[in-house]
Order: C-alpha cells, then structure tokens, then sequence
C-alpha cells in the first residue's frame, strides 16, 4: 500500500525486512510497561479490590486516612476509595480485624481482586 512517500506491505511470512529497509523501533531504555505488583501470597485475610481504578487512602489530600497499620476495623467499614471512570467508589472491609499491612499506597492503580489490606 502507498500513501504519498509512505509505502507499507504486509504479508503472512514472518521473515525479517529486506536489507536497506527502515524499521522503527524504540530503545529497550525507552519503553517502560509496568503495572502494580502482585504482592505474594498471604495466610492472613485480605480486603481485596471490586473493581479496578486508583486507590486512596483518605477522602482528600488534607483529610486523614481511613485506616493506619494497627487500625481495628470492622466488617462493612470504609477503608478507602477507588476512583474508576471518574467516580469515587468507597471500599468496606469484608472482614473484621486488626490491620497488618497496607499493600497499596494512595495514588497507585489497583486491579480488580487485587489485595489492598491485609487483616490478622
């Protein structure tokens, strides 16, 4: 196909481009793909996320956060929020205990059925 100087061709081999042909390709340093981590498996009861979005801690950057590491929560308690298509969605606890660790930091996108709190 050609449009202007632009020629382009497509085929079903998969052979490497003729000698003296351009490819574009960008530096190994350049491109970057990362997601959150999937922390490792834990023995303890976890919150998890509903849906995916970026999490938060507190309600506003000024505000306090909704739980702390020792926190005691109680099923049905907000922990936090998960903004996904520009809604916030509150999060509430699915169990209750003391919380061991936070596993998501505010600001961070978290996936669908990804641990945030960890209870003991």
């Amino acid at each position: 196909m050609r449009r202007g100087s632009l020629r382009v061709r497509v085929s079903k081999d998969a052979q490497a481009p003729a000698a003296g042909t351009a490819v574009a390709s960008a530096p190994a340093s350049a491109v970057s793909v990362s997601g959150p981590e999937t922390p490792a498996r834990t023995d303890y009861p976890t919150v998890n996320a509903p849906l995916t979005g970026i999490f938060y801690r507190s309600p506003s950057p000024q505000a306090p956060a909704f739980i702390q590491v020792g926190s005691q929560v109680a099923e049905g308690e907000v922990i936090g929020l998960i903004e996904a298509m520009k809604l916030f969605n509150e999060i509430r606890a699915t169990a209750s205990g003391k919380v061991r660790r936070i596993m998501i930091e505010s600001g961070q996108l978290v996936r669908a059925h990804q641990p945030i709190v960890e209870l003991e």
